[in-house]
């Protein structure tokens, strides 16, 4: 008796999927009326987030993040650099986001994936303009020395939200990175202590140390469909719906950036001001998933 429906069950979910293939934005639109999306999310709702501090050994500091099945691998390598002439007590923050073909099925070998150039520029913008990083922080001998950070992104699930993900991963391996200690050399230059062995000299800085943290920038992407509004979209959201909206608020709700690249739908005020409190609500949420794995480290 169970085959039948068994055989029906079956039936019925290849036909729905065909559907879903057939007429991608009508199923949507199917689920829209219910107010609930097809992976059973409420409009308003994100997807499941963690946070792995340390996930690079090599890395002074670094994180992976996941939202949903959007994983970022984020790590940050520090070298001495002379600082220029026009910033002379500042270091610097050199930002590159990489999608490997590996990340999506759209991404292919040899060709450099479209969105990449994007996400960096946008990340670079974020995080430079939000006043997290304070660059006289990175500062080592007054025009002659300074820290110059190079934070590398890894894309490797793209499954929609790119930005968010890659920031989030950015955020946490700041927070987990540890300022190497230096010292002079007989040539009078800047040198790694422990890789020069010159643990018994005087140190330019004293221990590893935290960066000291400002106002940590977080993000959410909106989709703005007819009167719709759906929170972190997925990619095949993003590719149906294509008029998104990206606010950035930093930790005290102060509003950072709104990025909204073109796209059919108007954003008018109201839908704004419906994003930036939507946008309020996930960076309560980012920034616990953020404390509880800077204290799960702190425990190890």
């Amino acid at each position: 008796m169970g085959l039948p429906n068994a055989s029906g069950d079956l039936s019925t979910e290849v036909e729905v999927d065909a559907f879903r293939r057939l007429f991608p934005l009508r199923f949507f639109e199917k689920h829209l009326l219910e107010s609930i999306r097809p992976d059973a999310r409420p409009l308003g709702r994100a997807r499941d987030t963690t946070i792995a501090l340390g996930a690079v050994a090599s890395a002074n500091g670094s994180a992976l993040a996941k939202i949903g099945s959007t994983t970022m691998l984020a790590a940050i390598k520090m070298e001495v650099m002379a600082p220029s002439m026009e910033t002379p007590d500042e270091g610097c923050i050199a930002i590159d986001f990489h999608m490997p073909p590996i990340c999506s099925p759209i991404v292919r070998p040899g060709r450099p994936a479209e969105a990449a150039p994007v996400v960096a520029k946008q990340l670079s913008d974020t995080i430079l303009s939000s006043g997290m990083i304070n660059l006289k922080e990175l500062s080592l001998v007054s025009g002659k020395a300074a820290w110059m950070a190079y934070l590398d992104i890894y894309c490797l699930d793209a499954d929609g939200a790119l930005f968010d993900a890659a920031l989030l991963a950015a955020v946490a391996a700041f927070s987990h990175l540890e300022i190497p200690v230096v010292s002079l050399n007989d040539d009078g230059k800047i040198v790694l202590s422990e890789e020069q062995g010159l643990s018994e000299r005087e140190p330019v800085n004293k221990e590893k140390r935290k960066v000291n943290l400002g106002s940590i920038p977080f993000s959410l992407t909106c989709i703005l469909h007819k009167n719709y509004i759906l929170t972190d979209p997925t990619a095949e959201e993003e590719s149906i719906m294509e008029t998104s909206v990206t606010v950035v608020l930093d930790s005290s709700s102060q509003l950072v950036s709104l990025y909204k690249p073109g796209g059919a739908v108007l954003a008018y005020t109201s839908a704004i001001q419906d994003c930036i409190a939507l946008t309020r609500q996930r960076v309560k949420e980012l920034q616990k998933i953020l404390e509880e794995a800077i204290s799960g480290m702190e425990v190890d």
